[in-house]
């Protein structure tokens, strides 16, 4: 036992050996095509579409804030989880993750989603707590703010005919408060993405 001890301490101890361990060299780091950082900003304008949000499937990873400049994404890194889905998605080029740009660039596809909102008539007690809550509503309808009653049928839901409805579902934006805010979770929120050519053809 005490000789392959000492066997591999020579060993170990020879110069050459040392030299290589000390000093030893790598080959310079390069950074692969589909390699994808955190996001960052590129200083274009946020428009607020919240498409960045709804896409993201890794909870709290990004939140869109008003600044003085006005709206800006922001990502909380412990939450990220770097997939590059809300740098695709966001059609104003707001967001650089890795080569994601440059890929759907030349590739010329992108993502769009959309979103479906299903109401449980039997769960649902027409208090009218989402569609008073919904910040789309309120732009629409001003009246919401202190009537407590959509009088417009331009909103993307109200009561009517004594049932809560679903008229323009294409204004949704995802945002999920109607959703949140319903006491009986009667209603859900579903968003549905597709990958797109330039040309409109569905990848």
């Amino acid at each position: 036992m005490s000789s392959s001890i000492i066997w591999y301490l020579k060993e170990f101890f020879r110069k050459e050996w040392l030299y290589n361990f000390l000093f030893v060299k790598t080959a310079p780091l390069e950074t692969p095509p589909h390699f994808r950082n955190f996001p960052v900003l590129t200083g274009k304008e946020c428009t607020h579409c919240l498409d960045c949000m709804m896409i993201c499937p890794a909870p709290g990873a990004i939140e869109v804030l008003k600044t003085d400049n006005g709206w800006e994404p922001h990502i909380i890194k412990g939450h990220c989880i770097r997939c590059g889905l809300c740098t695709e998605v966001c059609e104003e080029g707001v967001l650089l993750s890795g080569r994601v740009l440059d890929s759907n660039f030349y590739d010329n596809t992108t993502y769009l989603c959309e979103y479906h909102i299903s109401i449980d008539p039997v769960l649902c007690m027409r208090c009218g707590n989402c569609s008073v809550a919904c910040p789309i509503n309120k732009e629409i309808d001003p009246t919401l703010a202190f009537s407590g009653t959509a009088t417009s049928d331009e909103v993307i839901m109200r009561i009517k005919d004594g049932e809560m409805r679903v008229i323009n579902p294409e204004k949704c934006t995802g945002c999920k408060t109607c959703e949140e805010t319903c006491p009986n979770k009667a209603i859900r929120v579903a968003r549905v993405i597709e990958g797109v050519h330039g040309d409109g053809d569905l990848l």
